[in-house]
Parts: C-alpha cells; structure tokens; sequence
C-alpha cells in the first residue's frame, strides 16, 4: 500500500488537470481584465503573460511531469498573485456553507507547493529523474 509514486501522480493530476479547465476557459473568453487588475496594483502590464503561462503551461508541465518543480513554482506564484489582485477581501471569510472562501486557490497554491516539494515521481514523462522533477 505504499506507493509515493502514485501519490505524486494523483496530486499532479489533480492539481495539474483541474487548473487547465481555468486556463482553458481564460484562451477562450479572454483574460483582459487582469491587466486593469495589474494597472489598479500599479504593476506593469506585460505580467497579464503569466496567465497563460501559469494556467495552461505550467499544468500542462505538472500533469506530463515535465520541469516539474518549476511549473509548480509558477503555478503557486500565479495563485498568490490572483489572491492578491483579486480576492484580498475574502482573505478571512467563509461562504454560507461554512467553508473557506479561498478554499479553491488555497488548494492550488499549497498543492503547487506541495508537488514542487515532491517533484513527479516515476510516472512521469521523465520517470521523476533530474533535479527539476
């Protein structure tokens, strides 16, 4: 019954998969509010790149397990911005069902977190070798 392996793949699976949806979602009805988002924080605009690259790319990466600890960087960074930019305000709440607001995103920045500590595990595209999976 002990097989890490598998639990990675779950996780990236997991993880990796259930984000493409909104990263899919993001290509095909646009993602241009984030940049008034960025320009509100007085950031540059040019970040509204690491949609994309945080949402299709990088789980794309994690599912394959394929540079896996750097995708998995880059998805909890992209989680801690969308955070940041957009859901401050529901930092402390819950719904009216009891739960965390942020339930959703804290998933996916703490299992990011997670797989860039337990890198892809043999059923990856790279069998888990390397020092970026």
């Amino acid at each position: 019954m002990n097989n890490n392996d598998l639990g990675k793949l779950l996780i990236r699976l997991c993880v990796g998969g259930l984000m493409l949806f909104h990263g899919v979602h993001k290509l095909i009805h646009g993602y241009g509010f984030i940049a008034g988002k960025l320009n509100a924080a007085h950031l540059p605009a040019w970040l509204v790149a690491g949609v994309p690259m945080g949402e299709v790319v990088a789980p794309l990466l994690i599912v394959l397990g394929l540079y896996t600890r750097p995708a998995a960087l880059v998805e909890a960074v992209l989680m801690g911005m969308a955070v940041w930019l957009v859901h401050m305000g529901q930092l402390a709440s819950l719904t009216d069902q009891g739960g965390y607001a942020l339930e959703l995103q804290a998933f996916y920045f703490f299992g990011s977190i997670a797989i860039f500590f337990l890198g892809a595990g043999r059923y990856s595209v790279t069998k888990g070798t390397g020092p970026w999976n």
